[in-house]
């Protein structure tokens, strides 16, 4: 048996976890604790770095303590302490891979730093068992990219957004129409309120290619939401946040066609990232699958938004294969997928 430490500090969530890797079995996750800063960002409507960085750093020595005990283990007991090294937030970042360091120095135990879409990209190998290759939509407030995935380092971005996220376009939206933050779960439920064919919203880049652009979509919101005017109706306001959402599953869903189309020996399509929370935008790109004759997975929601599960996970599946950093090792803002390695060492299954 082989423990894990996970810590996720990449934006707003401060998040720990331990897996238990045995020989010959899938991992067990031992416990899931997630601490996410939504009123100390409330105010602003979006995350602050700085105030992000104050709540890790008075945050991640409880939310480890609690993922601890609730797996039932000591420090002692953990074999391989992981933290997201990027990308994200650096001021966030420092703080987890500090934590870990520091745990893993004392310890005189391994230290890894995770790539925080491998954590993302992996996690349905831990929930569903998903073979190799896969074809990855990951959609978050900070990502919304197609990964082609062939193994575990193997990662080919086949296209994506050219400009805003799908996450960051709902958060948009949801402030200009003051619903508060996080603004996707505010619209998403006001669009069950709502007429979807209320108002016409341009798809972008419709007709071209895989890549995806929501600035122009963001704009043509903005532009609706102004001339409805400051005191709209609430049956106005959920017809807008409908139209909307709808417009983005209809783009996801021509993307996704195409990309499945384009790889054709992918048969397994994979929905990660936060925005795979909506359960209209899952539900069209099950259908979109169906119709393509190709298996959907998407994890558990709590394992789609940011957590320490998939940075165990990640970390767990590279110590594992003889791979780990040295404590001098840098977190980064900015760490492309494709710049990571496979392991060597060992076969991955």
């Amino acid at each position: 048996m082989y423990h894990v430490l996970g810590i996720e500090s990449s934006c707003d969530e401060t998040a720990a976890s331990v897996i238990a890797f045995a020989d010959d079995a899938q991992p067990t996750v031992l416990s899931n604790i997630v601490y996410t800063q939504h009123k100390e960002h409330l105010d602003y409507g979006g995350v602050v770095p700085e105030i992000a960085a104050r709540a890790h750093v008075d945050k991640i020595e409880p939310i480890v303590s609690e993922a601890l005990k609730e797996a039932g283990v000591k420090l002692t007991d953990i074999d391989g302490f992981a933290a997201t090294c990027g990308p994200g937030l650096l001021g966030g970042l420092l703080v987890g891979v500090s934590y870990a360091k520091t745990l893993a120095s004392t310890m005189g135990k391994p230290y890894i730093g995770v790539n925080h879409l491998e954590g993302h990209a992996l996690t349905c190998r831990l929930t569903n068992n998903v073979p190799f290759p896969y074809l990855l939509l990951l959609v978050s407030g900070g990502h919304c990219q197609f990964i082609h995935v062939s193994g575990v380092g193997e990662y080919e971005t086949i296209g994506g957004t050219l400009d805003d996220a799908v996450g960051e376009a709902f958060d948009k939206v949801a402030k200009l129409l003051k619903l508060g933050y996080p603004g996707g779960p505010a619209v998403e439920k006001l669009a069950e309120k709502g007429n979807p064919k209320a108002f016409k919203l341009p798809i972008p880049l419709k007709n071209k290619g895989i890549d995806f652009s929501f600035s122009g979509l963001k704009t043509a919101t903005r532009q609706l939401i102004q001339e409805q005017g400051d005191h709209m109706s609430q049956q106005t306001l959920a017809d807008l946040c409908a139209s909307f959402q709808e417009t983005v599953a209809q783009t996801l869903e021509v993307k996704t066609k195409r990309a499945l189309q384009q790889l054709k020996q992918t048969k397994h399509f994979v929905l990660s990232g936060g925005v795979a929370a909506n359960k209209i935008l899952c539900g069209r790109l099950k259908k979109v699958c169906a119709a393509e004759n190709i298996e959907f997975t998407a994890p558990p929601t709590p394992l789609c938004t940011d957590n320490g599960v998939m940075i165990a996970y990640a970390g767990g599946v590279r110590l594992l294969a003889g791979e780990s950093h040295p404590l001098d090792s840098n977190a980064t803002p900015r760490l492309p997928l494709e710049t990571m390695n496979k392991p060597d060492n060992k076969e991955i299954k």
